[in-house]
C-alpha cells in the first residue's frame, strides 16, 4: 500500500477492511472470533477489540503460509466449535450470505468447504480442481499443471472447516510446494486422503476481490458504493444522480428520502422519511428528522440533530447542535454547541461563538425566537423564547423571553459629508 498504515486498516466507506470482515462474520452467525495478526501490530489488535471485545488475538511470528497462520490460533481451533470460518482481512466485500452458505455445506456433511469464483483473468490464482462436481484439490498457480491452468474456477482463499476435524486436518499439511509454505488449500487433499468429503461454492468475483494496493482499494470502494446505491434505491430512496452519491458503511436511510447530486455521507448518519438533501452537501455523525431539508452546499458535522420539518440551507454548518421541529437556519451560518427551539428562525450570517481557544460553550435559543442576519452570539448565552435579536448584533448576555436585544454601534449620519470629502480628495488624485 506504500503507507505508514498497515494494509487491513485502510478504509472502504469509512470503515477499515478488517472492520468490514468482522462485521460480516458476526452477521453470518459467528459467535466467537480469533484474530491472527503479525508481531508489533497493536493497532490491528485494537481494531479487532473495537468490534469484538471478546475476541482472542494470536500472533504469527513467522510468515510460513496460510495454514501456519490458522494454526497460530491453535488454542481457539481446539475449543471444539461446530464449524470454523477462515476469512482474510484484506477481502472486505465478502457477504454474510456467502459465509452462511459455507456453514450450511458443512452441516450437509462436508469437512472442508472452499469459496471460489469464476475469474475474468485466472492468472496468478489457485485453481479449484473438481471431479464429478466434488472438490478434490486446490492447486496454487505456481504448482499447477498445464491442464489445471486452463481451469477458470479459482480459489478465493476463504475456507470453512468442520470444527471437530479441523486440527487433525491442519496438522497434516506439509510444505512440499514451490514456496516451501504450509498452504491452507492443501486441507482439501488431506481431507480427501482420509475419505472426507470436500465441497466448494462460487461467489461473484467482485465479492471476493482482495486488496493489495491503492488501485484495488479504489476498486473495492467503487463496488461498495455501487451496491449501496442499488440497495437504497430498491428500499425507496430517490437519487437524482446515483453515481455521484457516496455512502458510509453505516448510513441509514428511510423510504422517500431524496438525494440530489454530489451528496457525501461520512459515518454515523441517519435520515428519516421525507428528508431532502440538496446538492453538494456533506453529512457525518448526524440525524435528520422527517421532512427536513438540508442544503445545497450544507455541512452537518458530528452531533448535528435536526428535528422534523427543519431547514438547513446553503452554506450552513451545524455541529453538536439540536435543531428542534420547524426551526430554520437558511443560509450562510455556523451553529455549533447549541440548541435551537421549535419554529425559531436564524438569519443569514449568524454564528454561535462557541470556542475561546480552550473550551467549548453552549448557546440556547428558545422556541419561536428570531435572530436577525449577521449576528454573533457569544456563548455561553441564552436567547429566550419568542425573543428578537436585531440584525448585526453581538450578543454577550442572556436575552429575556419576548424581548428585543440590539448589540451594535449606533448609526450616525453626517449630512453632506461625502460631497466635502470628494471635493477635498479630488485635487490630490488629479
Amino acid at each position: 500500500m506504500r503507507s505508514s498504515k498497515t494494509k487491513v486498516l485502510h478504509e472502504v466507506a469509512h470503515l477499515s477492511m478488517l472492520g468490514h470482515v468482522l462485521r460480516t462474520a458476526k452477521a453470518a452467525g459467528a459467535d466467537a472470533v480469533a484474530a491472527v495478526i503479525g508481531p508489533d501490530r497493536a493497532d490491528v489488535a485494537a481494531e479487532v477489540s473495537r468490534f469484538e471485545p471478546e475476541a482472542q488475538i494470536f500472533i504469527q511470528t513467522q510468515r510460513l503460509g496460510t495454514a501456519h497462520a490458522v494454526l497460530a490460533a491453535r488454542e481457539a481451533v481446539a475449543q471444539g466449535y461446530d464449524d470454523i470460518l477462515v476469512c482474510f482481512a484484506d477481502t472486505p466485500l465478502i457477504q454474510p450470505e456467502s459465509l452462511a452458505k459455507m456453514r450450511l455445506a458443512l452441516q450437509d456433511g462436508a469437512s472442508v468447504v472452499a469459496l471460489g469464483f469464476e475469474a475474468t483473468d485466472p492468472a496468478g490464482y489457485g485453481r479449484l480442481v473438481t471431479r464429478d462436481g466434488a472438490l478434490i484439490a486446490i492447486r496454487e498457480h505456481k504448482d499447477a499443471t498445464a491442464a489445471e491452468l486452463l481451469i477458470r474456477h479459482c480459489n478465493a482463499g476463504l475456507m470453512a472447516l468442520d470444527g471437530v476435524k479441523a486440527l487433525e486436518i491442519l496438522d497434516q499439511i506439509q510444505n512440499k510446494n514451490a514456496q516451501k509454505e504450509f498452504y491452507l488449500t492443501d486441507a482439501v487433499e488431506v481431507a480427501q486422503a482420509h475419505g472426507l468429503r470436500c465441497a466448494y461454492l462460487l461467489a461473484p468475483e467482485t465479492e471476493v476481490m482482495g486488496v493489495n494496493d491503492r488501485v484495488q482499494l479504489a476498486a473495492a470502494e467503487h463496488e461498495f458504493q455501487r451496491r449501496a446505491r442499488v440497495n437504497w434505491m430498491r428500499q425507496g430512496v430517490t437519487m437524482r444522480a446515483p453515481e455521484t452519491v457516496y455512502f458510509a458503511y453505516d448510513t441509514v436511510l428511510a423510504p422517500d428520502v431524496l438525494l440530489e447530486p454530489n451528496v457525501v455521507f461520512g459515518a454515523g448518519v441517519t435520515l428519516e422519511t421525507g428528508v431532502t438533501i440538496l446538492a453538494n452537501s456533506h453529512l457525518a455523525g448526524a440525524t435528520v428528522g422527517k421532512n427536513a431539508s438540508v442544503g445545497p452546499f450544507a455541512r452537518l458535522r458530528p452531533g448535528a440533530d435536526l428535528g422534523a420539518d427543519t431547514k438547513v440551507g446553503n452554506f450552513v454548518e451545524i455541529k453538536s447542535a439540536k435543531i428542534h421541529e420547524g426551526a430554520k437556519v437558511s443560509h450562510l451560518s455556523y451553529i455549533g454547541d447549541a440548541t435551537i427551539g421549535a419554529q425559531a428562525n436564524i438569519g443569514a450570517g449568524t454564528i454561535t461563538c462557541n470556542y475561546d481557544g480552550f473550551s467549548k460553550f453552549k448557546t440556547t435559543i428558545g422556541a419561536g425566537a428570531f435572530v436577525g442576519s449577521n449576528s454573533a452570539l457569544v456563548a455561553p448565552v441564552t436567547i429566550g423564547e419568542g425573543a428578537y435579536v436585531g440584525s448585526g448584533s453581538v450578543i454577550t448576555h442572556d436575552v429575556a423571553p419576548h424581548s428585543l436585544a440590539i448589540g451594535r454601534g449606533r448609526q450616525v449620519d453626517i449630512p453632506d459629508w461625502a460631497t466635502q470629502f470628494v471635493a477635498k480628495q479630488q485635487p490630490k488624485k488629479s
